[in-house]
């Protein structure tokens, strides 16, 4: 793809970054992985939280979505920060997902999004997505704990 300087991409505050979140969310809730992925540059890098799978092209970040939407997710922003750089936005922080798919389990991660504007849009060109380590932590001491009694 050509190069866009960063005289080229409109500025955005921090509240139009937080606002990107908005798009890609919206479009999980179409259920469509098509959808989802086109919110990804082309040469995007998804590290997704329910797979081991670095994704980076737009047929695997698409491939995984397939499989993500079965879960009917919904996400919303707990804590946001926003930095901005040339020609992009960085938004970090933690969300938390109802898993509309799964008896409304609810799942809190942590986030990272980097915005690059392409082809007339500001897209997603980094998505790294992790569960929250606390949860995950009790879970396995619960598990142990289970196990011992067994």
């Amino acid at each position: 793809p050509e190069e866009v300087t960063p005289n080229d991409a409109p500025k955005l505050n921090a509240e139009q970054v937080r606002n990107l979140f908005h798009l890609w969310n919206d479009a999980l809730d179409t259920l469509d992985a098509k959808t989802v992925a086109d919110r990804y540059t082309k040469d995007a890098v998804l590290l997704p939280t329910v797979s081991d799978t670095v994704r980076a092209t737009p047929e695997s970040i698409k491939e995984y979505f397939e499989s993500f939407l079965l879960s009917k997710p919904q996400g919303k922003i707990l804590e946001s920060h926003v930095t901005f750089g040339p020609n992009f936005a960085k938004d970090v922080g933690t969300y938390e997902f109802t898993l509309r798919g799964n008896n409304n389990k609810m799942v809190k991660a942590r986030y990272s999004f980097i915005y690059r504007y392409e082809d007339g849009q500001w897209k997603i060109s980094h998505h790294h997505s992790s569960q929250m380590p606390e949860g995950l932590m009790a879970a396995a001491a619960a598990w142990e704990e289970h196990s011992k009694k067994a």
